[in-house]
C-alpha cells in the first residue's frame, strides 16, 4: 500500500456518482478532501476492514491532495499517532483508505452532506 495513488472501492465510487449529481461537485478529489477531512473530524476509530480498491476511480497523491497535501499528509500522520500507530508509510495509507472510506460514508449517509450548503455548514458547526 502506498500514498502514491489513491484509489477507491466500487461503492464509494458509487456514492461518490451520486454526490457529484446532488452537489455539483464535479471533481473526485475535492469531494475525497471533505469525506477525509469529515473522518478525520470523528474522534472515534474507523471499524477496521479489508477495503477492496476495485474501481476505476484512481488518482495521485498530488491530484488528491492539491497545493495543501502536506497538510493533509500531516493530519494523516498525527491521526496515526493519536490512535497508538506509529505514522510509517504503511500505516499513513492505511489510514488515509478507512478515513476516505469513512467519510465518503458519511457524506453519502447524512442527508445534510449532500449538498454544498449541507457540507459548509458541518464545518461552521464544528
Amino acid at each position: 500500500m502506498s500514498l502514491d495513488t489513491v484509489r477507491l472501492s466500487q461503492p464509494a465510487r458509487d456514492r461518490l456518482v451520486r454526490l457529484k449529481r446532488t452537489t455539483g461537485i464535479t471533481q473526485w478529489n475535492v469531494l475525497c478532501r471533505w469525506a477525509l477531512a469529515l473522518s478525520l473530524n470523528d474522534p472515534s476509530t474507523p471499524l477496521v476492514k479489508d477495503i477492496v480498491a476495485d474501481s476505476n476511480v484512481e488518482m495521485t497523491w498530488k491530484t488528491f491532495g492539491g497545493q495543501h497535501g502536506d497538510i493533509y499528509l500531516a493530519l494523516l500522520k498525527q491521526r496515526c499517532v493519536s490512535d497508538g500507530d506509529e505514522p510509517t508509510d504503511e500505516n499513513v495509507a492505511r489510514a488515509l483508505i478507512v478515513h476516505l472510506h469513512r467519510g465518503i460514508g458519511y457524506l453519502g449517509g447524512q442527508k445534510e452532506l449532500t449538498t454544498v450548503e449541507g457540507l459548509i455548514g458541518s464545518v461552521a458547526a464544528v
